[in-house]
């Protein structure tokens, strides 16, 4: 019996002893979490100082301009279905301007007088400069809360559209901003998502790295020295080139953001798309597609583009990203995993296509000056930033190009522009010839038509 009460005794201490072990262990996580939470607060209370010392995009008086462009109901159109191909345009949207900064949302209020747009910023400067236009332009249509990220479900709304540009990659944790951003996301919303990119931002991680090991401030005149010492870069430096081509580097408020940030963080193609899908989001597109894309490119002659062409699409972007090396940023075109529908339904290997109507994106531009052998002309966006994505187009190209108005469907434009030489070939050349338009960003396409909406 005195042998069975010791080992019953022995029982009974055994898993208390575990338990405590599991106990300090538990002590120890929560210990760390209490820190690294501490840490973060300290990280976002420092970013919150910054931009009300230095306020981005510099603060701007006039959106007179920027307004009299979004007059125009195409570009209007042309923006809507680069969200939403598959869908009737509408212009009373719900709208949220996640991290407005100083203009974001009034300019969003100024271009969709019909939507309700709400803006949020961490940064009492930025919430001023935007009451400032709201008050300006009678934006009776704009509400602006001084708000983070994080706390977006105390909006108490869902959202068609959401617009978070240039600010997760500043937050301490961009993985719980991004599942605050998606859950006041609507089923069927869109979020036009920023990030940086790594590659492009080598030489700014270096003079960033730079300025910390010389604990360069972030006072007026360290940013006008340091300024001054961006002068005397090496013309090889990773940094050189982009000192005369990015804005940022022109105004002491870019030039803070760019070098001077508390919190940055990159990412190249891969970790986006695990960021995205970890918080229940999917890819749609790129918000200019064709610098991804390696049938844009120059990589399209090269040995290995019948490789690159069995790869799949994320992993062509991934590869194309590589290839390039200087991309700064990605901008993203993001929907719920969730959505009823897909997000992306422009196909032209299936019935249907020739039902899309073709609407011009803007800064497109046909030039017929200085041709390669055998074009009639050569398209280009200018909102494009390698020289490689032109594309050269003959008469009859030109032709079906001349006759996109935006209301127009493909079939339209076939039986008004019918192909002179070879009617037979009309349909298939027809066919790669607007799906190339839309490779190179020169349209959307509205195919709410298509699904018969």
């Amino acid at each position: 019996t005195t042998c069975c009460q010791k080992k019953a005794t022995e029982r009974r201490s055994q898993p208390k002893g575990i338990e405590d072990t599991g106990h300090r262990f538990e002590d120890r996580v929560i210990n760390r979490q209490d820190k690294n939470n501490v840490k973060s607060a300290h990280i976002d209370d420092e970013v919150r100082a910054f931009y009300d010392r230095h306020p981005y995009p510099p603060p701007v008086k006039d959106l007179d301009d920027y307004r009299r462009l979004w007059q125009d109901q195409d570009r209007c159109r042309a923006d809507y279905h680069l969200h939403w191909p598959g869908r009737l345009y509408r212009d009373n949207l719900d709208i949220l301007v996640a991290g407005c900064g100083t203009a974001q949302a009034a300019r969003h209020a100024l271009r969709h007088p019909a939507a309700r747009v709400t803006g949020i910023d961490v940064s009492s400067t930025s919430i001023e400069h935007t009451e400032t236009l709201k008050e300006q332009y009678g934006l009776t249509n704009l509400e602006i809360y001084k708000l983070s990220i994080e706390q977006a479900h105390e909006l108490e709304q869902q959202f068609d559209k959401i617009i978070c540009t240039g600010v997760l990659h500043h937050l301490s944790d961009p993985d719980a901003g991004l599942r605050a951003l998606r859950n006041v996301l609507k089923p069927d919303g869109a979020m036009h998502l920023m990030v940086y990119a790594t590659y492009g931002r080598i030489g700014i991680y270096m003079l960033q790295e730079y300025c910390r090991r010389l604990e360069v401030g972030r006072s007026d005149k360290e940013i006008r020295d340091l300024a001054n010492t961006l002068m005397a870069l090496p013309p090889g430096h990773p940094l050189a080139h982009l000192l005369g081509e990015v804005p940022d580097f022109r105004t002491k408020a870019g030039l803070a953001d760019a070098l001077l940030h508390p919190q940055d963080r990159a990412y190249t193609v891969p970790p986006l798309f695990d960021f995205i899908e970890g918080a229940e989001l999917t890819f749609g597109r790129w918000l200019r597609q064709a610098h991804y894309l390696p049938q844009c490119s120059d990589l399209a002659r090269t040995p290995q583009a019948a490789k690159l062409a069995r790869l799949s699409p994320a992993e062509q972007y991934a590869a194309v990203e590589l290839f390039r090396g200087t991309m700064l940023r990605h901008n993203a075109i993001i929907h719920r995993s969730d959505r009823p529908v897909s997000g992306q339904p422009i196909r032209f290997d299936e019935d249907g296509w020739q039902h899309y109507v073709p609407i011009r994106l803007p800064r497109t531009r046909c030039v017929e000056k200085r041709l390669p052998p055998d074009a009639a002309a050569v398209l280009l966006n200018q909102s494009h930033t390698y020289s490689d994505l032109v594309l050269p187009i003959d008469n009859q190209e030109r032709r079906l190009f001349e006759a996109i108005d935006g209301q127009r469907s493909i079939a339209a434009i076939m039986d008004l522009v019918p192909d002179q030489v070879n009617q037979s070939r009309h349909d298939g050349r027809t066919r790669t010839f607007f799906e190339r338009l839309w490779w190179y960003d020169q349209v959307v396409f509205d195919a709410a038509r298509h699904k018969g909406e």
